[in-house]
């Protein structure tokens, strides 16, 4: 774990301003959930900066009008979108196959695409959705994508954790809510736990390849990620005894939640060591959950991101090299 240190960005900073006078001219990025959201405002900002980008999105029409409207905001950079689900283990195969085709070494992985708080489904091999899609998708297309990872130079992969991970560590033996009663919450917290852990497995398996993996909580942000939250979710978030309380939670608009994101992607002190990041700084650790800030030690330990590994290839009944 890295020392906590000041940046001179902060929670109140935007993507553009954190990449303002950065040159990211040759590299690739390529950013999951990529239509819209963060991750079209991290996509955007990116390009601005000089990079090539690959963006996936589970829906066909919505990432091709994001690349379209890319491409004729940058016509001198590539721009190239393909269709991904990450909840179907297919659709990351044909995506992987997608961007490995393009031939070009992967500077930038962004894994940012989610869920949050759903009613109780699953996938189509019976995962739970948060945990199928936030954590085992992503796992699966690191994997594939691992071999074309540019490893001549300094490397990335940002895994979109979030504060949601104090809802509760992995619960290894019981992943897809089999055995226990099914808390929306706790699921979710679970998938981004384990989306932290991601990106500590990133940091030990590919480090001595010039790969540094990094987790971001990009802040609470109004986007289409809390679709599914009724009137009565939020009564029933609020009545919690690990509720935030919310007169502490500053709510950042996208060009805001996106900063940490990109900062992640370019901050060069960050190079080389695995880190929990939030408002454009390196969180606190902290020992119990407060649900606003700070990083639980579980959700960077290296031994459970191996296990939690572990435990996955055994789900979905396959090998993931790194």
């Amino acid at each position: 774990m890295m020392t906590p240190s000041k940046s001179r960005f902060d929670e109140n900073s935007t993507a553009q301003e954190v990449l303002e006078g950065v040159n990211m001219s040759g590299k690739v990025a390529v950013i999951t959930g990529g239509g819209g959201g963060l991750g079209f405002e991290t996509a955007r900002c990116l390009m601005a900066a000089g990079a090539d980008v690959i963006i996936g999105g589970r829906t066909p029409d919505k990432i091709r009008d994001a690349a379209d409207s890319l491409a004729k905001t940058y016509p001198d950079l590539e721009v190239h979108s393909f269709t991904l689900d990450l909840a179907d283990l297919e659709s990351v195969d044909r995506f992987a196959d997608d961007v490995i085709a393009l031939g070009r070494p992967i500077d930038l992985l962004i894994a940012n695409a989610g869920i949050m708080a759903c009613p109780l489904a699953r996938t189509n091999i019976g995962l739970e959705m948060q945990f199928g899609t936030n954590y085992v998708g992503h796992a699966l297309l690191i994997s594939r994508l691992a071999s074309s990872l540019r490893t001549d130079s300094d490397t990335r992969v940002v895994c979109l954790s979030s504060s949601g991970h104090h809802f509760s560590p992995v619960t290894l033996d019981d992943l897809n809510f089999q055995e226990r009663d099914y808390d929306k919450w706790v699921a979710y917290g679970q998938s981004k736990t384990a989306c932290a852990l991601l990106a500590r497995k990133v940091q030990t398996d590919m480090s001595d390849r010039n790969v540094t993996g990094l987790a971001v909580h990009p802040g609470v942000i109004g986007t289409g990620l809390m679709r599914h939250l009724t009137k009565d979710d939020y009564v029933a978030l609020r009545k919690r005894p690990d509720a935030p309380d919310p007169s502490s939670r500053k709510r950042k608009n996208v060009e805001q939640g996106a900063a940490t994101t990109v900062w992640a992607a370019s901050e060069p002190s960050l190079k080389g060591k695995f880190a929990y990041l939030e408002d454009c700084q390196i969180a606190q650790p902290i020992e119990q959950p407060n649900t606003v800030s700070g990083v639980l030690p579980y959700a960077e330990d290296p031994v459970t991101a191996d296990r939690l590994w572990a435990e996955t290839e055994e789900l979905i009944g396959r090998k993931l090299p790194l």
